[in-house]
């Protein structure tokens, strides 16, 4: 999957927006200001929020992700060349779990699911 084809998917989740915190070409994806993805400069991984530091431990021991460099323990770094259906369901997944992190009033601020 192309970091194209991975921002039309972040960009298509509801009160998503792009941003480069750091500059230097990150692609940072946010939900109510929290990320829930994100490629770095180099561009070979994806980054995304599991549900529990237990969920990313068994997905870097699967083989499907590695761990985050300079991210909490809950998430991975999945290859761009995942499959493609892998890396949609991780982006929405992470949105979701973002998105229910996020206050009551900043929820009610975004768009509906």
């Amino acid at each position: 999957m192309s970091r194209e084809l991975v921002n039309e998917i972040c960009a298509a989740q509801p009160g998503a927006e792009w941003s480069d915190p750091w500059g230097g070409g990150h692609d940072c994806w946010k939900v109510g200001g929290k990320i829930f993805a994100m490629v770095g400069t180099v561009g070979t991984h994806l980054s995304v929020k599991t549900d529990s530091i237990e969920m990313a431990t068994l997905l870097i021991e699967t083989g499907v992700a590695e761990r985050a460099r300079y991210l909490h323990r809950s998430w991975v770094a999945l290859p761009l060349d995942a499959a493609p259906d892998e890396i949609a369901h991780r982006i929405r997944h992470s949105y979701r779990l973002v998105r229910a992190g996020l206050t009551r009033k900043a929820q009610a601020a975004l768009p509906p699911l």
